[in-house]
């Protein structure tokens, strides 16, 4: 209680050269150290922080109190009174200058220094003050007198008392000493610091202070830093910092005269006091106050410090709001950190474990569940305060239950729930910290202030005149020790000073559970959840488990929530208590799957305690294996972080400690004091240990011991339970790897609870017992050492904080190997039985049907099939989740499929396919998945097919990861072959040998050797050495020179072929190019004599060898008047040597359409200069672009209207004749074209701008969006446009007036950008993952493929548009055959009826893309060689032209949208030999063009796609389009189909699937598929009566199967008839066209104008179909096939005037037999007035919504009509005059119209019953 030592002390020994010194002690009192408080070391460095140097002025006094922390973190005051005295300085002798005569003054300085336990500032400086004051002013008071009586006061340490002192001296001092000890004292220190640094820095410092950061205050004044450390140490209550170096070893202050080397501290946050500023370092991250904590605490700090900011933007601001007076503002600061406390640490008592009451308590908390309980796992701050040491310090000193308790401790306990509700209230808040700030002053001052202080001061003129002051005599050390001596024996016979502490009960305030409830940071789990978990658990323990097997994937979801988890335990729990916890199989097995989901999502400090609760579970549910072998459930649950976490271990520990201490207790008591409790609720163990804390003093000594003994074996036994219970969870099932206990290793987890035993004796022993057992530290690996290691840890720990004896502890270390050893051998057993266990029941692997010829390459592999970005599938949109699916994977020659079922138990019964063909894979890779029912990663594939179908793929377990590789490599070869031959349209039927090797003989020997020799020939006579190779490559077209292309005219056919082969020409003559050549006049193939020379083309043999350009046809159109000879000349100047040759031409205006390559870059010059340029010289180049335009020239004169104008030589002449041509056309082409929508619009706009501008004189369009009269009605039409690419036509020569050609430059995509393009759009249209950014829509993906559909459709048009005004066109684009080809192809499907049939169409593409040599195989990357060049779909761009015009035009097409998503599959699929290969050169040679004539193999494997689409649409309408209605005008309608963006459609094939089924485009799947659904037998199914509905899912269900079209079914409907009745049934085509013919005559007997063309004349359209269907949208689908047939004979009647009646409705379609009849029968009527009651027979329609009646049922003449919607009721009648005899009185019934009153008799009562019903029913349902 002594005030301690005071000692006064004086430096200045050796002085150097700088003026630094050292201090020295003089005097200390008393010389020795007191009993309870050593004297501090190294005082003499803090007198003088800045170092001990001599002055040359004299400096005032000054005072401050430093703070020394000593060994034991006791802290001292150390109050410094320094003053200065002069010293007499000798001069420096080693100076070289004469010494200066007179010595200069210098002063040194001297301290009094008084060391005391207490506090208090202001005592100390008043009384070393007087102490000087004595000395200067040479008062009467002796010195020694004074040192004593200020060494022998005695002042209490708290208590609330006052005390008055005197030293002696005439002075008289009150002391006031705190009420309570705990309370820090803090004067105005904290508001000080607020002041100077402001509210958000002293946070920040606050912050980092609990976060244990190392923080230094700078300031010029000592007192001041002492002030700042003080108030952050009281802001900062009740935690206490406790570290043992001196002045806070993380809270520093140092004088800023040292500024400049804190610089380079670099971890170290400095808050500089003076200038208002704190520093924070980069590599300093300091955790803040979790929200909302720190923004409320912000508030209220501003609220304190600053009341004005509230009311600052007051109209009438109150009067006074005057900021409180610096000492009460600082308790009202501090009550607000102390409410922030009472809010951060509400409840922490109840996560405190109390492990021993006895002799001390143990207290430890539980740290994982504190956080769990408050929801703030993830808060940074939070967490490292709860590490920290100062943390650990609280619940030292805080934790036991049985203690003096202070404000926190009531503030916890008791104002949780005040706290809380006012949360959110800062003036309620406020109220609070007033009274709360209220307390903590009382503590200070206890009493009113009594300025009873009478201090003397060292008079004016003493204090500055030291000039000449005696230096501080040295005092006498006896009288000092008197003095102390005579008190000493006095204190001892007074009575204590302070009365003793009242210990109490602490209380614990509200438990944790409510607070986080409120919160509501706990995920909302409802009830239905919970219900769900408890009835799959039901369901397993009643052995229902299909039952079980349904509701897993819901619990498994459910398990995410916390509640749900909990539930789960609780729920097992019981069933352990009920002894069910010997499990089946199966239980097991569902029992631990939801067990390792429920610990799935627990962190590794397993915060909400599930782990805890489910570990004595794991050790209880087991399952028989084998004789005497059991499993229990924790062998299968390891695979958790938890296991690992020694903080887990430790809290789990001390839990169950706990628990036992508590039953010790609990037993042992006599049961007076326990039961009286009882009755009210359960005692916590903490309040057990308060009362037995009470107690202990009253216990004799052996009662003591005992106690103390039986709480130690507690601990004892427990810890050898969880030695048992680690090893459990830590060994492996198969310990025989040397697997680790994951990655972490158990070597290395530290514990982190807040202990301060340190682990160096327990260390120490267990290491040596590890030697000594054997166990080495060297075989780290071996799973048993390791587990040992962590298991001597755990124990070493636990043991060395819960106090259990070293006896123990020995005994301890030398059990755990052995309990790891014999745990080791059972799990040996149990792993070997658990590998003979059969293993679980998977799906069985489902076969698929395979096509004719196509053949297994690898067995099923069973995989999972993961859903991708698609949602249909995942049940997302509503709908079944069909994925994920388990299966498996088949890859065969020609496909890869997988086939399985959904995983979701719901739809386990359906199907799911998805497939495609292995040629179309584009991109494969590596993938790893976590699938959501089990645990681990699997390695998977994601493959992705030019089809747009993309399979995710996961391998099961059971399948080899080399087996996935050889699976892997098969599919690369297989996609890949060395050669063409190797694709499947090839070995198709072949035993599945993928080497390509024909030993069979061929059947038609002849045809191939013809087609060999025909290209032998051709090679010898080009003049080649070709060596005979086995292996066919490919000629690339860039490896050939100019000069290989010899002059071939000297060769004609007959000589290049022998006899034996001339037959064969008439095959070339078959080919496609030629029908189609004759068909538009384009020349034959006769002898030349008779051929007429006024013909203005020919078909030319020059390529007959393939010999001037290999990848054109064998026959081409050339100008009659060029000879062979010239073309092999021009043909160079293009590229590919693709020359122009004619293609199409218009029957109408005879202009022709060209096709070639751009030209090669030397031609471009020459060839556009002007013509009439002389040139001296004829060069070769000239030669040639001469030849050039002789041949443009030819074609020009070619064209009926140039020879019409040859003679032309005046400009007048010119225009005129034009005039009237092009009048003419337009005015027909006016006429006959159609317009792909009816909304007007300027046409041309949608051409390239300059196209449009040169071409177009535009004048207004039509209202209808027809071109304008004066389209092209200017002076210069060009006879010849040539569409060119812009970036080859960079030199363009001047155009002459009467230049006849004109180029057209236009912006073509090129073969990369589609390539690209169709990767992004694939992308879009089949994500392989959701899309994870939202702007990312499908419509935005869409747009950003840029899939540039409508460029091509615009210059198709524009060519379109010249060709019929009568100028011929040239394409002349790329190297001729990927856009030319687009683009031709499109121009003539547009301007050519004949191509938008079967025939046409296949005709075009056999035209235009095989034989004029698209290169499909290099474009598909079909073969090893090109597999580099990637996959670029241009004829699938083709195909989605022709499928957006068929939209616009769907009366055009004989073929449906079928038919081209057809193509598009098999273009790709490598089915078929169609699309194989890149020109008719390599077809020949490979002797594939001519084989399908005279070879049929078999007749299921069709060679062609052609052959397939014949013979299938013999069978079946699916390419059929019904809509389809020729012309039958001679006038031949041009299609200008619209080419906005806003006008295309996605083709659904891009985005379609069948999962049901898998891709429709193999139709012997189709039928196959069928045949064994039928051969299934029908189980009988007695449960329900079947419904007729039937649910389409879309994605799964094939619609067009499903629901489909009206004509379709009933095609289908007439078949099967027609088979129920054993006639044979006609072919459905036959049927059709009857049907048609028939309706067409009906039509034209019709008088009545029909409806749609009325409707039509007012738009003013000339095209009548347009109207399609105007009302069959209103009316949904017919009921007679007429309704979707041409419209123009099915409508009859006039519109009406708004909506019409059902009937006028109806009656507009002629009914044939199958009108809707609901109900029918005699009835007799009662005729009108006077007459008779006759029989009549009546329909009921209900669809036409009326009752008709006939003479007889066969009379198809209506003789009279009720409409229903008159009918006002239907009542039972009575007998009337003349009614038929003999009827019973209930046959009668009348029925009531607003016209008149129908009087009916039916045969019998029955019969009339139903009438009225039925009339009734028709009538309600209206």
């Amino acid at each position: 209680m002594s005030q301690a030592p005071a000692s006064v002390g004086n430096g200045l020994i050796n002085q150097n050269r700088e003026g630094e010194g050292q201090g020295r002690i003089l005097q200390r009192f008393p010389e020795k150290d007191w009993e309870d408080s050593p004297f501090p070391q190294g005082i003499e460095l803090f007198c003088q922080p800045s170092g001990w140097q001599l002055v040359p002025e004299q400096q005032p006094a000054s005072f401050f109190v430093a703070v020394l922390t000593d060994i034991n973190s006791e802290r001292h005051s150390c109050a410094c009174f320094t003053f200065w005295e002069a010293e007499a300085s000798e001069a420096d002798e080693v100076d070289e200058e004469p010494a200066v005569t007179q010595p200069a003054k210098v002063f040194a300085p001297k301290s009094l220094v008084l060391v005391s336990r207490l506090d208090h500032a202001e005592v100390f400086r008043n009384c070393l003050g007087l102490i000087y004051t004595v000395h200067v002013d040479s008062l009467s008071a002796p010195l020694e007198t004074v040192i004593g009586n200020l060494l022998t006061c005695v002042i209490p340490i708290a208590g609330g008392s006052q005390r008055t002192i005197t030293l002696g001296a005439g002075d008289r001092q009150v002391i006031q000493t705190p009420i309570n000890d705990s309370l820090p004292i803090s004067g105005s220190s904290v508001a000080q610091l607020f002041r100077q640094l402001g509210i958000v820095n002293v946070l920040y410092l606050f912050c980092a202070a609990l976060t244990e950061h190392k923080i230094l205050f700078l300031s010029s004044s000592y007192q001041r830093l002492t002030d700042a450390c003080r108030g952050l140490l009281s802001i900062m209550f009740p935690l206490k910092y406790s570290f043992t170096y001196h002045a806070h070893s993380l809270i520093i202050g140092v004088n800023s005269f040292f500024r400049s080397e804190t610089q380079e501290l670099l971890d170290v946050i400095i808050a500089d006091l003076d200038g208002g500023t704190v520093t924070i370092p980069e590599c300093v991250h300091i955790s803040l106050l979790p929200e909302p904590l720190l923004q409320q605490t912000q508030t209220l700090l501003s609220m304190v410090l600053d009341p004005e900011l509230e009311i600052a933007d007051h109209a009438f601001p109150p009067v006074s709001t005057q900021a409180s007076a610096l000492k009460i503002q600082d308790k009202e600061i501090r009550a607000v950190f102390l409410w922030l406390f009472a809010h951060l640490f509400q409840g922490y008592r109840w996560c405190l474990h109390i492990i021993r009451i006895h002799p001390e308590p143990v207290i430890r908390f539980h740290k994982a569940a504190f956080l769990g309980q408050r929801a703030l796992t993830e808060d940074d701050f939070l967490m490292k305060v709860l590490d920290g040491m100062a943390f650990a310090g609280f619940v030292s000193e805080r934790g036991p239950p049985y203690r003096s308790t202070d404000l926190f401790d009531d503030l916890v306990a008791n104002q949780v729930e005040r706290i809380r509700q006012e949360e959110a209230y800062p003036h309620k808040v406020m109220n609070h910290i007033k009274e709360l700030a209220e307390q903590l002053f009382k503590n200070e001052n206890p009493y009113p202030a009594v300025a009873m202080h009478k201090v003397q001061r060292p008079s004016e003129n003493n204090q500055n005149a030291a000039q000449n002051q005696s230096p501080f005599p040295p005092l006498d050390e006896v009288a000092v020790q008197l003095f102390i001596d005579h008190a000493a024996a006095k204190l001892k016979t007074a009575p204590p000073v302070v009365k003793a502490e009242v210990k109490g009960m602490v209380p614990s305030g509200p438990p944790l559970g409510d607070i986080v409830d409120r919160n509501g940071n706990v995920m909302a789990n409802s009830a239905r959840r919970l219900e769900v978990v408890r009835n799959c658990i039901t369901y397993i323990f009643d052995n229902k488990m299909l039952e079980a097997k349904k509701l897993m994937p819901a619990v498994l979801r459910a398990l995410k929530g916390r509640a749900a988890r909990v539930c789960l335990t609780q729920e097992l729990n019981q069933h352990v208590l009920q002894n069910r916890a010997v499990l089946d199989d199966q239980q097991f097995d569902y029992i631990v799957r939801m067990m390792n989901c429920t610990l799935q999502d627990c962190s590794h400090i397993d915060e909400h305690g599930i782990a805890a609760a489910l570990l004595p579970l794991v050790t209880a549910f087991c399952r028989k294996l084998g004789a005497g072998i059991t499993q229990f459930a924790y062998s299968c649950v390891q695979e958790h972080m938890v296991w690992t976490t020694m903080q887990f271990w430790e809290a789990m520990f001390y839990s169950d400690v706990q628990n036992h201490i508590k039953a010790l207790y609990l037993e042992t008591e006599d049961g007076d004091y326990i039961s009286a409790q009882q009755d009210e609720r359960e005692v916590s163990a903490l309040e057990l240990a308060s009362e037995q804390s009470r107690l202990w003093p009253t216990l004799s000594k052996e009662m003591q011991t005992e106690r103390v003994q039986k709480e130690e074996s507690t601990v004892f036994s427990q810890a050898i339970h969880y030695a048992n219970r680690m090893s459990y969870l830590l060994l492996p099932l198969d310990t025989s790897k040397n697997r680790l206990l994951r990655s972490s290793g158990l070597g290395d987890v530290e514990s982190v609870s807040n202990s301060y035993v340190t682990n160096s004796i327990a260390g120490s022993m267990a290491e040596s017992y590890d030697t000594e057992s054997g166990f080495e530290d060297a075989e780290s690996s071996d799973v048993a050492n390791s587990v040992v290691r962590f298991i001597n840890r755990f124990v070493d720990k636990v043991c060395n904080e819960s106090g259990v004896t070293n006896e123990h502890l020995k005994a301890l270390h030398a059990m755990i190997p052995d309990i790891v050893q014999m745990h080791i051998e059972t799990l040996d057993a149990v792993h070997r039985e658990s590998k003979r266990l059969p293993p679980i029941q998977k799906p069985k692997l489902l076969r698929p049907t395979l096509l004719p010829g196509e053949e297994l390459v690898m067995d099923g592999m069973r995989v999972h099939l993961i859903p991708d970005g698609r949602e249909e599938a995942t049940g997302l949109m509503g709908g079944p989740p069909l994925l994920p699916a388990e299966g498996a994977i088949f890859l065969t020659t020609y496909r890869l499929i997988f086939k399985g079922t959904p995983t979701d138990p719901l739809v386990g019964e359906q199907v799911v396919t998805r497939s495609f063909p292995v040629a179309s894979l584009t991109k494969e890779k590596r993938i790893s998945v976590t699938l959501p029912m089990d645990q681990f990663v699997q390695e998977g594939l994601q493959l992705r097919s030019c089809t747009f179908q993309l399979m995710k793929i996961a391998f099961d377990e059971e399948v080899a990861s080399d087996l996935a590789e050889v699976f892997r490599k098969h599919m690369h070869k297989l996609r890949y072959p060395q050669h063409v031959m190797g694709t499947f349209a090839f070995t198709v039927g072949q035993s599945g040998k993928l080497v390509v090797e024909h030993k069979t003989k061929d059947k038609n020997q002849s045809l191939k050797t013809l087609s060999k020799n025909l290209v032998k020939s051709a090679k010898r006579t080009i003049g080649r050495q070709y060596v005979t190779r086995k292996k066919y490559s490919p000629p690339t077209w860039e490896n050939r020179s100019m000069s290989e292309e010899v002059d071939q005219s000297s060769l004609t056919l007959s000589s290049t072929i022998r006899s034996s082969d001339r037959h064969t020409m008439s095959n070339v003559v078959e080919r496609a190019c030629c029908r189609d050549y004759q068909r538009l006049g384009l020349g034959t193939l006769s002898n030349s004599l008779t051929r007429s020379k006024n013909e203005p083309f020919r078909i030319s043999t020059v390529n007959r060898m393939y010999t001037t350009c290999r990848s054109y046809p064998g026959l081409l159109i050339v100008p009659q008047s060029i000879p062979d000879a010239t073309i092999q000349r021009i043909c160079r100047c293009y590229r590919q040597n693709r020359f122009p040759v004619v293609c199409w031409r218009n029957s109408r205006t005879k202009a022709v359409l060209l096709r070639s390559a751009g030209l090669h870059a030397k031609g471009v010059v020459g060839f556009f200069k002007s013509p009439n340029a002389p040139s001296a010289v004829p060069s070769q180049a000239d030669s040639t672009s001469l030849e050039q335009e002789k041949y443009l020239q030819a074609i020009i004169s070619s064209m009926p209207s140039y020879s019409e104008n040859s003679g032309r030589n005046t400009l007048s002449g010119f225009t005129s004749t034009h005039m009237n041509i092009s009048g003419r056309s337009t005015n027909t082409s006016v006429m006959t074209c159609k317009w792909g929508s009816i909304r007007g619009s300027g046409r041309l706009s949608a051409y390239n701008p300059d196209v449009g501008t040169r071409l177009a004189g535009k004048e207004s369009p039509q209202p209808n969006g027809g071109p304008s009269e004066a389209l092209f009605l200017r002076q210069q039409k060009a006879y010849l446009y040539i569409i060119g690419d812009k970036s080859q036509l960079k030199v363009r020569g001047k155009q002459d007036s009467f230049q006849q050609w004109e180029v057209v430059p236009i912006e073509v995509c090129d073969v990369r950008q589609v390539k690209n393009s169709f990767k992004k759009l694939m992308k879009a249209c089949v994500p392989s993952s959701p899309p994870s950014d939202p702007n990312m829509s499908f419509l935005r993906c869409l747009e950003e493929s840029e899939w540039m559909l409508h460029r091509v459709l615009q210059v198709s048009v524009l060519v379109v548009e010249l060709l019929d005004t009568g100028s011929s066109v040239m394409v002349s684009l790329e190297d001729g055959w990927d856009v030319t080809t687009q683009v031709v192809s499109l121009v003539q499907l547009l301007s050519d009826p004949y191509y938008r049939t079967f025939d046409g169409f296949r005709l075009l593409v056999e035209k235009e893309w095989l034989s004029f040599g698209h290169r499909f195989s290099h474009r598909g990357a079909q073969t090893l060689a090109s597999q580099s060049n990637g996959f670029t779909p241009v004829f699938l761009q083709f195909l989605d032209c022709v499928h957006q015009i068929h939209l616009q035009f769907p009366m055009e097409f004989e073929f449906s949208q079928y038919y081209l998503k057809f193509l598009a599959y098999h273009y790709v699929s490598n089915r078929f030999r169609t699309f194989l290969l890149d020109s008719d050169y390599e077809r020949i040679e490979l002797g594939v063009l001519y084989e399908e004539k005279g070879e049929r193999k078999s007749p299921q494997v069709c060679k062609t796609v052609w052959d397939y689409i014949d013979r299938l649409n013999k069978k079946t309408p699916i390419f059929y389009n019904y809509m389809f209605a020729p012309e039958d005008d001679e006038v031949s309608p041009v299609l200008r189909p619209y080419t906005f963006i806003s006008n295309l459609k996605v083709w659904d094939f891009y985005t379609e699937e069948t999962l049901s089924e898998g891709p429709s485009y193999d139709w012997e799947l189709r039928g196959r598929q069928e045949r064994v659904a039928e051969e299934m037998p029908e189980k009988p199914d007695s449960s329900a009566p079947k419904s007729q509905r039937h649910i389409v899912w879309p994605c799964y269900d094939s619609l067009s199967k499903a629901v489909p079209d009206a004509i379709t079914k009933l095609l289908q409907d007439l078949q099967s008839l027609e088979a129920e009745l054993g006639q044979t049934s006609e072919k459905w085509k036959d049927t059709w066209d009857k049907i048609k013919a028939t309706q067409r005559t009906e039509t034209k007997l019709e008088s009545k104008p029909s409806f749609s063309s009325s409707l039509l004349m007012s738009s003013n359209l000339s095209h009548q179909r347009r109207s399609q269907g105007v009302y069959l949208q209103e009316s949904g689908v017919g009921s007679s096939i007429n309704l979707a047939l041409d419209c123009e004979a099915s409508a009859t009647s006039t519109p009406v005037a708004g909506r019409p009646s059902t009937s006028t409705l109806y009656s507009q379609f002629q009914s044939t037999e199958s009108e809707n009849r609901s109900f029918e029968g005699i009835l007799y009527k009662k005729g009108a007035l006077l007459k008779p009651w006759k029989p009549r027979w009546f329909v009921l329609d209900k669809t036409k919504h009326q009752l008709r009646y006939y003479e007889t049922r066969q009379d198809k003449e209506c003789k009279g009509v009720i409409e229903l919607a008159d009918v006002e009721s239907v009542t039972p009648g009575a007998s009337a005059m003349g009614a038929p005899k003999n009827i019973e009185e209930k046959a009668f019934f009348d029925l009531k119209t607003t016209k008149r009153v129908y009087n009916f008799c039916a045969q019998d009562s029955l019969n009339a019953q139903l009438w009225m019903d039925s009339v009734q029913s028709c009538l309600s349902d209206a």
